[in-house]
C-alpha cells in the first residue's frame, strides 16, 4: 500500500503542478527565464584552415566544454542517444507524458526506480540549472524549464546544447571533448561501440568514467547497446560485435599544437571563441615532431623555431615558437620566430643576386678569395682559410665571405637595403649606423619570420610574398617592384639547389643556405622548393653563446628532418625564365671572365677614366617603341658616357650583341615590361638602369 500511496501522490503532484506550469507559463517566461548564459561560456578553440582544432583553453570554471552542434557529430550516435533517451524528443513539448507513465508503472511495480522519465529537454535543463536534491519541486522545476527551453529553442538548438554541455567525467564536458579525449578523434566518426559509451557516460559520468572505472564504463556500454530501440537503429549484429570491443583505459590529452601562435590568435580577438589560423594541422603535428626529436641532440638552454609558409599565398602553415613552450630551462615560452637575431650568411644569396642582375657577374665567372682590407673592414672566412681563385658558384656554395663582401661593395650595401624594403623586411641596423659592408656577413638584426618572407621571394620567381601573421593575411606587395630580376633568381636558385645535403640526410630537390652568427649564438638554415620555403633557428633565447653551433652541422640537418616530417610532396623548381642558361668560363664575355674590383671598391689605377654612366634610356624611364599602337616596334637607342671601351651591354642579364667600341647601340625588347639594362667596360665597371617598356 506504501508503494502505491506513494505513486498516486507522485503523479498527481506533478500532474497538478504539471498543469499549472502549462497555464502559467506566460508569466513565467516573463518572470522566471531559463538561465540560457551558462551554455555560451565554452572552451576558445584555435583551428587549422581545415577547422581542425590545434588547441583548446579550458573555461573559467577549468572545464574542457568544446562548442558542439549536431553537424559536427556522426549521425548514428545522434540517433543511438534518441532511441536510448529520449524515443519521442522529436514529437513532445519538452516533457513526454508516456515516459513519466512508464517509469511510474515500472516503480510501482519493481518497488524501485527501473529507468527514468527526464526528456533531452530536462536534461538540457537540469545542466544548465544544476540542483543538489532530487525532489519533487525540483523536478517539477526541470519540467517547467523543459517546457521554456522547448518554447524557446529549436529542436536542433535544444540537442546542440545536450552535446555541449552534457557531462563525461572529470572536468569533460560534451561529446567532442570526451571523444579527443577518451578516442583521440573528433565525434564525426565513431565506431558503433564508441558511440554507445558516449551515450551511457552523461547518466553516472563519474562513477561510469572509463579511464578510472573500466568494468563499470563497459557494463554501462553494454546496457545501451542491450536497449531494443538501440538494436534497431545499428542494425542487426551490430550491437553484439560492438560489445567485445574494449572500452578505453585511459585519458588522452587534447590536441595542444601551436602555443605561440595560438596566445597570439587570442590576444589578437580577445572576444572570439573560436580563432581560425592559416596552419595546417598535419604539417604543424610534423614540424613539432621534429623539433622535439632535435631538442633531445642540442645541449642544455638551447632553444630552436620554425616556419613554413607557402608562397603562393603567403599564409605560414606551420610554426614552432620553440621545441616545448613548457621548458623552462629553453626560456620555452619565447616564441624565437619573431625575435630580431644575426643572420649570419643567410643573406648572401641576394647579394650575388644583384651582382647577377647588374651583369657584373656569371655563375662561372673568377673571383678571388684571398685576405682582403676593405676601407679597415677585414672580413675573414669561417674556417680561417682562403680558397684562392674560386667561381661565383662556388664562392656562394661554400659561403665564401670574402667574395661576398666583394660583391656587395660593387652593387652597395644601400640597395641591397632598398631591396629588402620591397619584401617589407627592414633589418635592425645598430642605433646610428648606416647599412655598411657587415650587413652581408649578418651585421644586422632579423626574425626568423622576415627571414623566411626574404625566402619566399626566391621560391616566388623573385617576386615579393608579403606573409600573413597565421591568423589573418595581409594584402601582398605591387608585382612591379620585384626582389630580384626572373633570370638572377633563376641563377641564385640553381646554385642553392645543388649544395650538398648535410651529413646523413637525403636530397629532397630544395635549395638551401646555412649561417652561422658571430661569437657562435645563432645557427640558421633555409630551404625551398617551387613552392614552399622552411626557416630554422637554433641557439639561446638569452642571446648566449653555443660553442660548435653552426648552420650547417647544427641547423641544416633539422631543416631536411622537418621537411620530410612535414608531409609537403616537394613542388618542382619553376622552369628557367628565357634568357637564363649556364655559360662557361671560357664563353663568357671577357668582362665577366674574372670579377676585377680590387679590395678597395675601386677600379684599378690603369682605369683613368670616369666609370660608365647610361644616359638614356634613364633610371625609371617609360619607353613607347610603338608598338602598344598596333604598329611594329622599333629598336631602343643606348647611349652612354664615360668608361672604357669596349664596352658590353646585356639586358635582363642577357649579352645584347659582341663588344662595341661605341658609345650608341640598340636593343629591341621581346616583349614589354619592366627590363634591366647594364653595361660593363673593359675593366669591369658597371652602370644600371631599370626601365619600363611599353
Amino acid at each position: 500500500m506504501r508503494v502505491w500511496r506513494k505513486f498516486f501522490i507522485g503523479t498527481a503532484t506533478i500532474t497538478l503542478l504539471g498543469v499549472v506550469a502549462v497555464y502559467g507559463l506566460e508569466a513565467a517566461d516573463r518572470a522566471w527565464p531559463p538561465p540560457l548564459d551558462k551554455a555560451a561560456v565554452i572552451s576558445r578553440e584555435v583551428v587549422d584552415a581545415d577547422g581542425q582544432l590545434l588547441r583548446a583553453f579550458a573555461t573559467p570554471d577549468g572545464r574542457w566544454r568544446l562548442g558542439t552542434k549536431a553537424a559536427d557529430v556522426d549521425p548514428q550516435f545522434l540517433r543511438m542517444l534518441v532511441a536510448y533517451e529520449d524515443q519521442r524528443f522529436y514529437d513532445h513539448a519538452g516533457v513526454d507524458p508516456w515516459a513519466l507513465l512508464r517509469a511510474a508503472t515500472q516503480f510501482v511495480t519493481n518497488g524501485r526506480i527501473v529507468s527514468g522519465a527526464s526528456t533531452l529537454s530536462m536534461q538540457v535543463a537540469r545542466l544548465i540549472e544544476p540542483r543538489e536534491n532530487r525532489s519533487f519541486s525540483a523536478k517539477f522545476v526541470q519540467l517547467a524549464r523543459a517546457i521554456q527551453i522547448e518554447r524557446r529553442l529549436s529542436k536542433a538548438e535544444i540537442l546542440d546544447l545536450y552535446l555541449t554541455l552534457a557531462p563525461y567525467g572529470g572536468n569533460l564536458e560534451g561529446v567532442r571533448a570526451a571523444s579527443l579525449a577518451y578516442f583521440g578523434k573528433e565525434p564525426r566518426r565513431l565506431s558503433v561501440s564508441e558511440a554507445a559509451l558516449l551515450v551511457a557516460l552523461p547518466q553516472s559520468p563519474e562513477a561510469r568514467r572509463p579511464d578510472r572505472h573500466r568494468q563499470t564504463a563497459t557494463a554501462a556500454r553494454q546496457r545501451v547497446l542491450e536497449r531494443e530501440p538501440v538494436k534497431e537503429t545499428v542494425g542487426e549484429g551490430a550491437a553484439e560485435q560492438a560489445a567485445l570491443h574494449p572500452v578505453p583505459s585511459r585519458r588522452l590529452q587534447l590536441p595542444a599544437y601551436a602555443a605561440h601562435l595560438a596566445e597570439a590568435a587570442i590576444r589578437k580577438q580577445p572576444t572570439e571563441t573560436r580563432h581560425v589560423t592559416t596552419l595546417r594541422r598535419d604539417v604543424q603535428r610534423g614540424l613539432e615532431d621534429a623539433a622535439r626529436a632535435a631538442v633531445q641532440k642540442l645541449g642544455p638552454k638551447i632553444s630552436l623555431a620554425m616556419v613554413m609558409a607557402d608562397t603562393r599565398t603567403g599564409e605560414i602553415i606551420g610554426e614552432v615558437g620553440s621545441a616545448d613552450y613548457f621548458d623552462a630551462s629553453r626560456s620555452g615560452w619565447v616564441d624565437m620566430t619573431r625575435v630580431n637575431r644575426s643572420p649570419g650568411s643567410t643573406l648572401k644569396p641576394f647579394i650575388y643576386g644583384l651582382a647577377f642582375e647588374q651583369g657584373l657577374v656569371s655563375q662561372e665567372t673568377v673571383i678571388e678569395d684571398r685576405p682582403s682590407d676593405f676601407h679597415g673592414y677585414r672580413p675573414r672566412n669561417f674556417d680561417m682559410s682562403y680558397q684562392g681563385d674560386v667561381s661565383v658558384r662556388q664562392a656562394l656554395q661554400l659561403s665564401l665571405n670574402v667574395p661576398a663582401v666583394r660583391l656587395l661593395d660593387a652593387v652597395g650595401p644601400s640597395r641591397l637595403m632598398m631591396r629588402f624594403r620591397r619584401a617589407d623586411v627592414k633589418p635592425a641596423l645598430p642605433i646610428g649606423e648606416a647599412p655598411g659592408l657587415a650587413i652581408g656577413l649578418g651585421g644586422v638584426g632579423v626574425s626568423l619570420k622576415d627571414l623566411v618572407q626574404l625566402y619566399a621571394g626566391l621560391a616566388n620567381r623573385g617576386q615579393p610574398v608579403r606573409l600573413g601573421d597565421g591568423v589573418r593575411e595581409k594584402p601582398g606587395i605591387d608585382p612591379a617592384d620585384p626582389l630580384l630580376e626572373p633570370v638572377a633568381t633563376w641563377n641564385v636558385t640553381d646554385i642553392l639547389s645543388d649544395v650538398l645535403p648535410p651529413q646523413g640526410s637525403r636530397r629532397l630537390g630544395i635549395a638551401y643556405k646555412t649561417g652561422t652568427s658571430y661569437g657562435y649564438r645563432d645557427a640558421w638554415s633555409i630551404g625551398y622548393d617551387g613552392r614552399h620555403v622552411l626557416g630554422v633557428w637554433v641557439g639561446r633565447p638569452d642571446n648566449g653563446a653555443v660553442p660548435g653551433i653552426a648552420g650547417y652541422a647544427t641547423a641544416a640537418p633539422i631543416l631536411f628532418d622537418a621537411f620530410s616530417r612535414s608531409g609537403i610532396g616537394i613542388t618542382p623548381m619553376p622552369s628557367a625564365p628565357a634568357g637564363a642558361v649556364r655559360v662557361a668560363q671560357a664563353d663568357l664575355p671577357i668582362s665577366q671572365r674574372r670579377f676585377s674590383m680590387t679590395a678597395s671598391g675601386l677600379i684599378s689605377a690603369s682605369a683613368r677614366e670616369p666609370a660608365p654612366q647610361i644616359v638614356y634610356p634613364p633610371e625609371g624611364a617609360r619607353v613607347d617603341l610603338g608598338a602598344a599602337s598596333g604598329g611594329t616596334p622599333e629598336p631602343m637607342t643606348l647611349k652612354l658616357q664615360g668608361g672604357r671601351a669596349p664596352f658590353r651591354w646585356l639586358a635582363n642579364g642577357q649579352p645584347l650583341s659582341d663588344l662595341s667600341r661605341r658609345r650608341t647601340s640598340e636593343w629591341l625588347p621581346d616583349g614589354g615590361g619592366y627590363s634591366t639594362l647594364t653595361v660593363i667596360d673593359a675593366v669591369g665597371r658597371a652602370a644600371t638602369v631599370r626601365v619600363f617598356v611599353e
